[in-house]
C-alpha cells in the first residue's frame, strides 16, 4: 500500500494536464486532477478555440463582397447576430468540455472541481472542498492569466481576452492595447464583424519576435483593411462618460469607444498554489523553473505549459504533458524538443511561421540566402481585389538547409504544419526545387523560387 492518496496529483485541467494525467493513468498511476473553473484550460475554454470560431465568423463579409465577382447576385437582408454567434460558441465549448471530462473519467483519473494549494511538497488542500490529499508526485499544470497594467488610472472599464467571449453585445467601437498575436487576431475579428477598431501598442512595429517582413506586411494589410493602428504609443488613462469610454494617450490622442481589451501578454497563474510552502522556485519573470523533462527544484514537483518559461503554446503543453508521464510513469527517458516550432497567427491576413526569422538567421549563420516571393491569390482575381500572400524563406547559403519559412495570406496556418516537418527532418533547399508543384495552389510557390532574392 502507497503511503500517498495518490501516485500523481495535477493541478489544472488544461491541455498538458489533462494529456499528462490520463498517459499517466494508462500506465496503471493512481491519479487525481483539480481544476477550480472547467476543464479544458485556456486553449479550449477562453483562447484558440472560441478565437478561431470568432474569426471564421468575421470573415463572411468579405466572403459575400468577393461573390459578386464569381457571378452571384449581391447577396440580399444580410445580417449578424452577435447573441447567436456567442450562443452557439458556448455550446460548442460545453461540448468539448464534457468530452474532456469524459476522457479523463474513461482513464479513470479522478476529478476534483476545486482550486488546489500546496501544503507541503506532498500535501494538497483542496480549498473549495476542505479536502486535504497527499500524492508521491505533484504536476503543476495551471497555464497563464492576461497582464493588467494596474497602475493605470482608469483600469477598471477595461477586460480583457477572458471576458472578450462574454460580452451581451457587440461593440460598435473598441481600442484592443497590445501587439502580440491575441491583439491583432482580435483586431481582425472585430473590424471584421464591422467595428471601429483601434489598436495601440507601445513598441515601434506589431508582432514583436517574428520576421520583419512579415510584420511589416501585416501591419499594412491590416491598415488596408481600416484598422487604426497606434504604435510607439500607450494608454495614460481612461475616463467613463455618456458617450462611452474615452480613451486618452501617452501623445496626447484622446478616441472614444464603447469598450478598452487589455491584451498586453500573459503571465503564469501562480498565485495561490502554495509554491512557497513545498519550496518551489520561480524566476525574475514569476515562471516556475524546470529542467529538460520538466521537473522543478523539488525532487517530485514537475510543471508543464505556460506556467513555465518556455513556449506557451496548447501543442506545447500537450506534448510537454506527455513526455513528462512516458518519462516518470512509463520507463521511457522523452525530453521535449523545443526548437522549430511551427506557428500560426490568425490574423487577417493569416501568418503561419517556422524556423528563424531573417534576423535571428543573420546572427547564426555567416552566409544566407533570402527567398521571397508576393502575388495576388487566385481566388481574388475576379472580385478584383489587389490584396497579395507573402511567402519567404530562409537558407543557410554554405549547407542549402532550410532555416525558417513565412507565409501571410489565406491558409498560412494549414501550409506550415507540413513545412514544419520538412524543417524538422532537415530539407534543404534543393529538396523542395526537387519537388513538382500542385498547380493551381498557392502552395506551389514553396517549390518554384528558383533564385534568391537577396542575401541577409
Amino acid at each position: 500500500m502507497s503511503e500517498f492518496d495518490y501516485d500523481l496529483f495535477v493541478i489544472g485541467a488544461g491541455s498538458g494536464g489533462v494529456r499528462a494525467a490520463r498517459i499517466a493513468a494508462t500506465y496503471g498511476a493512481k491519479v487525481a486532477v483539480a481544476e477550480e473553473y472547467r476543464v479544458g484550460g485556456t486553449c479550449v475554454i477562453r483562447g484558440c478555440v472560441p478565437k478561431k470560431l470568432m474569426v471564421y465568423a468575421s470573415q463572411f463579409p468579405e466572403y459575400f463582397a468577393d461573390a459578386s465577382g464569381y457571378g452571384w447576385s449581391e447577396p440580399q437582408n444580410i445580417s449578424f447576430d452577435w447573441k447567436t454567434l456567442i450562443a452557439n460558441k458556448d455550446k460548442e465549448i460545453d461540448r468539448l468540455n464534457k468530452i474532456y471530462i469524459s476522457n479523463l473519467e474513461k482513464s479513470n483519473v479522478e476529478i476534483f472541481q476545486s482550486r488546489a494549494e500546496m501544503l507541503d511538497k506532498h500535501s494538497i488542500k483542496l480549498v473549495g472542498l476542505d479536502k486535504k490529499v497527499t500524492a508521491e508526485r505533484i504536476l503543476i499544470a495551471t497555464g497563464g492569466t492576461p497582464n493588467i497594467d494596474y497602475s493605470l488610472k482608469g483600469r477598471e472599464h477595461g477586460i480583457t481576452s477572458n471576458e472578450i467571449f462574454h460580452l451581451e453585445k457587440k461593440p460598435e467601437r473598441i481600442i484592443i492595447a497590445g501587439g502580440g498575436y491575441i491583439a491583432v487576431e482580435f483586431a481582425g475579428i472585430f473590424n471584421g464583424l464591422g467595428v471601429e477598431t483601434h489598436l495601440i501598442y507601445r513598441g515601434e512595429q506589431i508582432l514583436r519576435g517574428f520576421d520583419a517582413e512579415v510584420r511589416q506586411f501585416l501591419y499594412e494589410a491590416m491598415v488596408n483593411r481600416g484598422i487604426h493602428i497606434h504604435l510607439n504609443d500607450n494608454f495614460s488613462r481612461i475616463d467613463k462618460q455618456d458617450d462611452g469610454l474615452h480613451v486618452f494617450t501617452l501623445k496626447g490622442k484622446e478616441i472614444v469607444v464603447d469598450e478598452v481589451m487589455y491584451a498586453i501578454g500573459r503571465k503564469p497563474a501562480v498565485e495561490g498554489l502554495g509554491l512557497e510552502n513545498a519550496g518551489v522556485e520561480t524566476n525574475e519573470k514569476g515562471t516556475i523553473e524546470v529542467d529538460a523533462y520538466s521537473k522543478t527544484n523539488v525532487e517530485n514537483i514537475y510543471a508543464v505549459g505556460d506556467v513555465t518559461d518556455r513556449v506557451a503554446l496548447t501543442p506545447v503543453a500537450i506534448r510537454e504533458g506527455h513526455a513528462f508521464a512516458d518519462t516518470v510513469y512509463g520507463g521511457k527517458d522523452v525530453k521535449v524538443d523545443h526548437s522549430c516550432i511551427p506557428t500560426a497567427v490568425f490574423s487577417q491576413p493569416e501568418i503561419g511561421t517556422v524556423g528563424l526569422s531573417e534576423e535571428e538567421a543573420k546572427l547564426a549563420y555567416d552566409d544566407v540566402d533570402i527567398y521571397t516571393s508576393s502575388f495576388r491569390p487566385m481566388k481574388k482575381i475576379l472580385p478584383g481585389k489587389q490584396e497579395k500572400i507573402f511567402m519567404k524563406m530562409v537558407v543557410d547559403a554554405d549547407s542549402d538547409k532550410v532555416l525558417g519559412c513565412h507565409i501571410i495570406g489565406p491558409d498560412a496556418g494549414e501550409m506550415v504544419q507540413f513545412l514544419g516537418v520538412l524543417l524538422k527532418m532537415g530539407a534543404t533547399k534543393a529538396d523542395f526545387d526537387a519537388t513538382i508543384a500542385v498547380h493551381p495552389t498557392a502552395s506551389e510557390e514553396l517549390v518554384t523560387m528558383r533564385v534568391p532574392t537577396r542575401k541577409a
